[in-house]
């Protein structure tokens, strides 16, 4: 069966051996296949037309966030309902685009997330290790459990995406999708999907872009408590428009503000935990998952700790040991504290 009111997208850059096959398995199931070439040197373009895509073209390198916008834009003018996103170098396999299809089916105002979590030892350890912390981070900023929050293998209704303002550059724009859809009321689910790491390569760079992750999760948070450390019975606290969407539309002022708010997480974190044990009603989001913001201020006072203790299990993984110290740590201290509450 194929869908004609759900469209794929497809960011690539560089994809030109692999886009052909990424377009003709969407096709299979998707009347229409929107591919951005996003400054791409090679002959991504004409693969992904040869193939059957509408090809979005960008004369320079932009970024995954950009290419998602323009995606979105093209989409929302041409009727669509919904969008399924997938990367160029085979690393989502196009033949599991029906179980997203299927849920949608379901849940039409849900956003759905492919989670690699059933095959959890197939992703690269060092990358898992920074998706379990990000995931406890950005679960608390949408107000829900999201079991893989670095999957871009995905299905976005438009009612979601139109309801929000994306300003995010390169993989923090996926990031802020599911954070602002969550903080709006919006419910993010998860299907399960296969983890493919193959020798295509990936455009993700490990320190870099984790680092911009973090800095716009930190930030987003803080605002998001300063809200909810004031206000009652209030857990969604994001409105299209609202101040986080300016502060973050002007690139200086958003980098001054991420760089001011990750220096000063740990005593930020400490003065919340006090507002929240003084407050009543306020900080709905956290007690409506009967914890105390205890558990997360400690969270945040040893995140140095993970890069500690993970340099320390690198120190000894070269000396031949295969003791992973680091498991028991992440387990610890970034504990899934949603339980069966999603």
């Amino acid at each position: 069966m194929i869908y004609k009111k759900i469209c794929a997208a497809i960011p690539a850059f560089n994809a030109a051996a692999t886009v052909g096959a990424v377009v003709r398995g969407s096709l299979r199931h998707l009347s229409r296949v929107y591919v951005v070439d996003d400054g791409s040197t090679d002959d991504t373009a004409e693969e992904a037309r040869a193939a059957g895509a509408e090809v979005i073209h960008h004369a320079v390198n932009m970024g995954k966030g950009q290419a998602l916008r323009a995606i979105f834009e093209r989409a929302a003018r041409d009727g669509f309902e919904a969008v399924v996103t997938l990367d160029a170098d085979l690393q989502h396999d196009p033949s599991e685009i029906p179980l997203f299809l299927s849920a949608h089916t379901v849940h039409p105002d849900d956003i759905i997330v492919g989670s690699r979590m059933r095959e959890k030892d197939k992703i690269p350890r060092d990358r898992y290790n920074s998706m379990h912390v990000a995931r406890f981070y950005i679960s608390l900023a949408a107000n829900q459990f999201i079991e893989d929050t670095q999957c871009g293998f995905r299905l976005y209704p438009m009612s979601v995406v139109r309801a929000m303002e994306l300003t995010g550059q390169r993989y923090v724009t996926e990031t802020e999708a599911l954070i602002k859809a969550g903080d709006s009321g919006a419910t993010v689910r998860f299907v399960d999907v296969r983890a493919i790491y193959g020798e295509n390569g990936s455009h993700f760079r490990p320190v870099m872009d984790i680092m911009a992750i973090t800095a716009y999760v930190i930030s987003y948070l803080t605002i998001k408590w300063l809200k909810e450390g004031v206000s009652s019975n209030e857990p969604n606290t994001y409105r299209a428009g609202y101040a986080i969407d300016r502060l973050h539309s002007c690139t200086p002022l958003s980098f001054i503000y991420q760089l001011i708010t990750v220096l000063t997480a740990l005593p930020i974190t400490v003065f919340f935990l006090i507002e929240f044990m003084l407050g009543k009603g306020n900080f709905a989001a956290i007690r409506r998952l009967g914890v105390s913001f205890k558990v997360i201020t400690a969270a945040t006072q040893v995140l140095p700790g993970v890069l500690i203790v993970g340099a320390v299990d690198k120190f000894l993984r070269v000396l031949g040991s295969d003791k992973r110290y680091i498991d028991d740590f992440l387990d610890k201290w970034y504990p899934n504290i949603w339980g069966g509450k999603g």
